[in-house]
């Protein structure tokens, strides 16, 4: 049986993988520019890929120390 894969992770998923509130998330992306929103009607997602999380933590980290 095969699996399937994400790609992608919402920014809630995101938040709760990084160890970061959704807010800090929200303010390192518009800062940083990693993610992209996707609007649907009146909802709005922002969706990260995994390399995406890979920076977003080197630069809490450097951001840290």
């Amino acid at each position: 049986m095969k699996t399937q894969e994400l790609k992608y992770v919402t920014r809630r998923r995101a938040a709760v993988l990084l160890g970061l509130s959704e807010q800090e998330l929200s303010r390192i992306s518009s800062e940083s520019g990693f993610g992209h929103k996707e609007v649907s009607g009146e909802e709005e997602e922002t969706y990260f890929t995994y390399e995406e999380l890979r920076q977003i933590c080197m630069l809490a980290v450097n951001h840290v120390h």
